[in-house]
């Protein structure tokens, strides 16, 4: 399988952000993609490769939809997407990891600081493990265990061991947990209270006593 490392001629530096201009067509990239050292925060449309995706130490990736990888992606820094992050082996970041979408993992999912997802967080066959908080609106599951607001950061003011979820299911070694209820959950509980309607009778302009419908 080959291999492609980027390097600071393959990007142009657009408000503070490095975007890509190679000739690659990174949208579904055959092979491993590397990224050459001290190159800042890189900004993508969209990520997708075969093999592995690694961004050295300092470095951050972001995508507008998506970041996928057949094998594991591992960052210096902070790995965000505005939709999913998909990896068949596992996922680390230096930093935070974060996606609007749901996070899923082959492995392990491993952040210094914290992870947040918009939909669910799934580690298929490892643990997760975040320096900070673990935020997701759906399903958090993990084969291993999970630990959270482990990283031995005194200066971090917002430092935190919440764990706030739709619904775990795991074994949470280290944090607090949170279950605010699954979405699919929340819905079928607001069309059952939509299903009760009263019907009101008038007699002589008088309300009198209605009777529930289901």
């Amino acid at each position: 399988m080959k291999t492609l490392i980027l390097k600071a001629k393959d990007f142009k530096e657009v408000d503070g952000y490095k975007e890509y201009q190679g000739k690659e067509d990174l949208t579904n990239f055959e092979g491993n993609l590397e990224f050459e050292a001290d190159l800042g925060w890189m900004k993508f449309l969209r990520l997708k490769v075969s093999g592995y995706i690694w961004i050295k130490a300092g470095d951050s990736i972001e995508a507008g939809d998506s970041i996928e990888a057949g094998d594991w992606i591992k960052a210096g820094d902070s790995i965000e997407a505005g939709g999913s992050i998909e990896a068949g082996g596992s996922i680390e970041a230096g930093d935070s990891i974060e996606a609007g979408g749901s996070i899923e993992a082959g492995g392990w999912i491993e952040a210094g600081g914290s992870i947040e997802a918009g939909g669910s967080i799934e580690a298929v066959r490892g643990g997760i493990t975040a320096g900070l908080t673990i935020t997701c609106e759906g399903l958090l599951k993990f084969k291993l265990r999970l630990f959270a607001g482990v990283a031995p950061y005194s200066w971090e003011e917002n430092a935190s061991n919440k764990v706030t979820c739709g619904k775990v299911e795991g074994n949470v070694v280290y944090g607090d947990v949170e279950e605010t209820g699954l979405p699919e959950d929340k819905v079928d509980e607001a069309k059952a209270s939509q299903s009760k309607v009263v019907k009101v009778k008038l007699t002589g302009g008088e309300v009198v006593q209605g009777e529930l419908v289901e």
